[in-house]
């Protein structure tokens, strides 16, 4: 997907960002890397929960966990369909993590706080998990608000009613906003909306994640892929200074 040295792929037909005045981002994997280990953590709570709740070994609650996700976008979607669950509940214990792993990064704070315009969270997890861990980032002042789980009443991307949702709470003209995610198929309706799309990949694979979840595809509803998303947004994103005129 990228050349030799290259960390960004433009598609020949892609959206650009002069007319961007709304930048929102999804938080799990793609606003810091995997190495984080934030992921993970969130993943083997999850499994917990399942285990806990059906009383099934690891192995089987790990099983049936993956069921649920393919099956319902969510596993807490699935729960609270099938079981019930209390949606605060679980999220509750899944982001019950070690926050220490994540490294504060500058240089994407400083890339987002120089976008122009507003910037919002869009997330499948709750708005705690999210302000703890871009608070860990150092980039959460840079955020005028985040749309969680519980904003989308429990429906999770990539459902379209979630992101129109998310365009009408906030006031959001989606022909002029861009939106960065970590998952393909979470961009095809805010693509079919008129947002400009950005994937997120990792650098390297993440052992921890499903191949689809972090394939740089290459669809007709992503505009541009990056795997170092603070570069992509001070190279291809920001606008180039004005240089100033040479000594007479």
């Amino acid at each position: 997907m990228f050349l030799p040295g290259e960390s960004h792929f433009t598609s020949p037909d892609s959206r650009g960002f002069g007319h961007v005045d709304t930048w929102v981002f999804d938080l799990d994997n793609t606003l810091y890397p995997s190495d984080a280990r934030v992921w993970p953590q969130v993943d083997e709570r999850i499994t917990l929960y399942v285990m806990r709740l059906y009383g099934l070994d690891a192995i089987s609650a790990r099983a049936l966990q993956k069921h649920f996700y393919h099956r319902y976008g969510t596993t807490l979607k699935a729960l609270m369909v099938e079981e019930g669950v209390d949606p605060h509940d679980f999220l509750d214990f899944a982001h019950d993590i070690d926050h220490s792993t994540i490294k504060l990064d500058e240089s994407l704070g400083t890339a987002i706080e120089h976008l122009p315009g507003r910037k919002l969270i869009l997330t499948n997890g709750s708005r705690r998990h999210a302000e703890r861990v871009a608070d860990k980032l150092g980039i959460l002042n840079h955020f005028e608000d985040v749309f969680d789980i519980a904003a989308a009443d429990f429906v999770p991307k990539p459902d379209r009613g979630t992101y129109e949702r998310f365009l009408l709470r906030h006031g959001v003209d989606p022909h002029r906003s861009a939106l960065f995610e970590d998952i393909a198929r979470n961009l095809v309706v805010p693509h079919d909306l008129g947002m400009a799309t950005v994937l997120v990949v990792p650098q390297t694979p993440d052992p921890f994640r499903e191949a689809f979840e972090q394939e740089a595809v290459k669809e007709p509803h992503i505009d541009h892929i990056t795997s170092d998303l603070a570069a992509f947004l001070k190279g291809c994103v920001l606008p180039v200074a004005p240089r100033e005129p040479a000594a007479p």
